[in-house]
């Protein structure tokens, strides 16, 4: 696994070396596993089999979103030398922070959101690769006050390509699918189209994810309450909807993580919970 910290720094570790324990238990500090600075945090982690294939690490690419709406992308080829102290992965400015890492294969298209609902769509070769210690260039014209949320990747020549839709989730508990072709591709760094009608009722938007109909969807709240959701539940809606309630959020309480996880039949008792509710 490659980890990466908000500082921008890369780490290694080898997935039998993390800890195994039940869905309740606490497990250890990550500063405990890998010597990351006590003020710094893991925000993005990428699994790769591999690191000793050189087709597939020259072929391939990690692609950094930062929160201010930098992108950068970095052959994996410069990740294959893994260090006990980490490497720097990009140079991130002061007032500024990483959100995520993806792996790409240098043909996808790039979809950055904004929790003020907008979402630009880039060809990734529009971002050049660059080496470790850049800053990268804009992917994103952010307006005042916005911040970045997510970052999707999705390859249009995959076999199933047709498959995959654009998730988009409110902090009120808002969310839909879409069609990626409702999003028109424009260059990096421009403002882009909007993903999610904002509301008062649905709040800002907290998460976009690549989703399929065989996908499941956990949702965890800052109160700690979690659910779990087939994705084939939640209505395929037009790109400026606001979508239907996934979730009923409590006064004061608000979405603090969105995940895409693989489809479990042991799980549909904890799905019925998260059952869409239309608005």
């Amino acid at each position: 696994m490659l980890l990466f910290t908000q500082k921008g720094r890369c780490y290694w570790l080898k997935v039998y070396e993390i800890p195994e324990g039940n869905r309740t238990s606490k497990g250890r500090a990550i500063q405990n596993i890998l010597m990351i600075e006590p003020d710094d945090s893991v925000r993005a982690y990428l699994n790769v089999k591999t690191l000793k294939d050189e087709e597939f690490i020259n072929n391939n690419y990690i692609m950094m979103v930062t929160r201010k709406g930098v992108v950068k992308k970095t052959t994996l080829e410069a990740y294959s030398r893994p260090r006990t102290n980490g490497v720097n992965a990009i140079n991130i400015r002061e007032d500024d922070e990483l959100l995520e890492a993806i792996l790409t294969n240098g043909n996808c298209n790039i979809m950055i959101a904004a929790n003020g609902g907008r979402c630009v769509r880039f060809d990734e070769t529009e971002a050049r690769p660059l080496g470790r210690t850049s800053t990268g260039v804009r992917g994103i014209n952010l307006d005042e006050g916005d911040n970045v949320v997510g970052v999707v990747s999705q390859d249009p020549n995959a076999e199933d390509a047709a498959k995959h839709q654009v998730l988009a989730v409110s902090e009120n508990g808002f969310g839909k699918r879409s069609d990626p072709n409702d999003y028109r591709q424009t260059s990096r760094g421009a403002k882009g189209v909007k993903t999610l009608n904002i509301t008062e009722k649905t709040g800002k938007l907290v998460a976009i994810k690549n989703v399929t109909d065989e996908d499941d969807l956990m949702i965890i709240c800052r109160s700690g309450m979690t659910i779990r959701m087939p994705v084939n539940t939640i209505r395929v809606a037009g790109r400026a909807t606001q979508g239907v309630k996934l979730i009923n959020i409590k006064e004061g309480d608000s979405i603090a993580a969105v995940s895409v996880v693989a489809h479990s039949e042991e799980e549909e008792s904890q799905a019925a919970e998260g059952t869409v509710v239309e608005e």
